[in-house]
């Protein structure tokens, strides 16, 4: 998969990319560089590694961020291109190690390999859309979020435009209460756009937010706490006011399909509402001051817990970052409905999660933050918290209302462990307190697991009948 935290940086494939596009050769740029042509040659055939006066030098003449450098891409494509091969359809068994040398000295190839794996999926879609009712031989539905995932991937889940609108927006409205928000929100809704806000009917208002664009008529539920009204109309004054920013940010990305452009346009709507209520530079000093408290950041800016965390996974900003949090949420069937990263963990898209994540032991302790320490199958590890959120369903809060339970979870590498207010009193620095963890069952290698659906990636399993070690699928019971 990747390699080990504190690993030496091979950017060869990318170095040779940059030099490529500039139009130079080895010797023109190993002068740029101040570098013997013989060592730049090394680092381009990945014999040496990047040094930090290198990479800073190369940054300087390329005018990239050092984050350019970083395997987290890599990582993430090696990912990517390990699950496409471990598609049942594919029939293909390669080792770990060969994919992660495909991904990082040929990364071209490794996304070609995996768009045409998803142009597979996209044409077994259709047969199955032509196939008869009952053939077993149809595939799932490939779904749009997948592609909207990977652009907010791309883009490190972080948007400096729409976060240098919304502070502009933010300062505008003026400081003060979600409440006072909130009616602001409504007044330049009014005066910018002709739109009028209207509280629906109780047993009228099954969707958080409705838009008549006929009439100019916004309604919203009326059992809206006063941030979730203030996040909704900053939504709406997002696709009106920033339209154009955002159609430019979707036409760039090329979707393959009208429904993951609608899909993105929503989620950058709803990036910027988040930006609105939790500006970038306020939210950022405040959390690196409250050492990441989830809820005394609620308790700042007025917002619910989930929706701090969704905040806390955008801090990317160019000389302005935040910790790089990936946040997912999940429900008690393992289902994801939302998965943000500014960092390169990365579940598969095919199969399960892992069931010895805490995001699903949050379910058993609801309402409570929970940590763990997970160690992934290439030895990198993650420090995670996780909590149960409720929300209202269909009817708003009565006794007959249907209500949504979920797990969210917000993580980062260990290293970055020390600067949260969650790490206190645990031992981060001791293996022993490391949860084995993998990439969901379908991918992960690791041969000691009790836990698993299906046997390990990469070749079959034996199974010692006298020796219970594994077994994939109950047989006459489980006794």
């Amino acid at each position: 998969m990747g390699r080990p935290a504190g690993r030496k940086i091979y950017a060869h494939a990318k170095l040779r990319k940059l030099r490529r596009e500039r139009g130079m050769n080895q010797v023109e740029l190993a002068r740029a560089l101040d570098l013997s042509t013989s060592y730049l040659n090394q680092i381009e055939h990945s014999r040496r590694p990047l040094t930090a006066p290198v990479l800073l030098r190369i940054a300087e003449v390329f005018g990239v961020d050092p984050e350019f450098f970083s395997e987290a891409a890599e990582e993430r494509l090696a990912t990517d291109l390990r699950a496409a091969l471990a598609d049942e359809a594919s029939g293909i068994s390669v080792e770990a190690d060969e994919i992660t040398d495909v991904a990082h000295d040929h990364p071209d190839i490794a996304k070609a390999l995996v768009a045409l794996h998803h142009r597979y999926r996209d044409a077994a879609e259709q047969a199955a859309a032509l196939a008869p009712p009952g053939d077993s031989t149809a595939l799932v539905r490939a779904e749009p979020h997948d592609e909207v995932r990977d652009f907010f991937y791309a883009h490190h889940n972080h948007f400096d435009a729409l976060d240098t609108e919304a502070e502009s927006t933010a300062r505008d409205l003026g400081a003060g209460p979600v409440s006072r928000t909130a009616g602001h929100l409504a007044h330049a809704l009014s005066a910018r756009h002709g739109v009028t806000v209207l509280e629906a009917a109780p047993e009228q208002a099954p969707d958080a937010r409705r838009f008549d664009p006929e009439r100019g008529l916004l309604f919203l539920s009326p059992w809206l706490t006063d941030a979730q009204r203030a996040f909704q109309l900053a939504t709406r004054l997002a696709l009106l006011g920033h339209r154009p920013l955002i159609d430019s940010l979707v036409t760039r990305a090329d979707f393959d399909s009208e429904e993951s452009g609608g899909l993105a346009r929503i989620g950058l709507a709803n990036y910027f509402a988040g930006a609105v209520l939790m500006p970038y530079g306020a939210f950022l000093a405040a959390a690196e001051d409250l050492r990441y408290d989830i809820e005394l950041l609620q308790a700042r800016f007025g917002v619910g817990f989930e929706t701090v965390c969704h905040r806390l996974s955008t801090l990317q900003r160019t000389g302005q970052r935040g910790v790089p949090f990936s946040f997912l949420r999940a429900d008690r069937a393992g289902n994801i409905s939302k998965r943000q990263s500014a960092t390169d963990f990365h579940f598969s898209r095919l199969g399960g999660t892992c069931p010895l994540w805490t995001v699903y032991e949050a379910f058993s302790a609801p309402g409570r933050i929970l940590t763990q320490v997970a160690e992934m199958p290439d030895g990198k590890k993650y420090f995670w918290i996780a909590r149960t959120v409720t929300r209202g369903g269909h009817g708003g809060h009565g006794h007959r209302a249907r209500r949504a339970e979920f797990a969210v979870a917000l993580g980062c590498e260990l290293r970055h462990a020390g600067r949260l207010v969650y790490a206190e009193g645990v031992a981060v620095a001791d293996p022993r307190a490391a949860t084995p963890i993998g990439l969901g069952c379908r991918i992960c290698e690791r041969r000691d697991c009790a836990q698993r659906a299906r046997p390990p990636a990469g070749g079959r399993l034996a199974v010692d009948p006298d020796r219970r070690t594994y077994v994939p699928y109950p047989v006459f019971g489980d006794a």
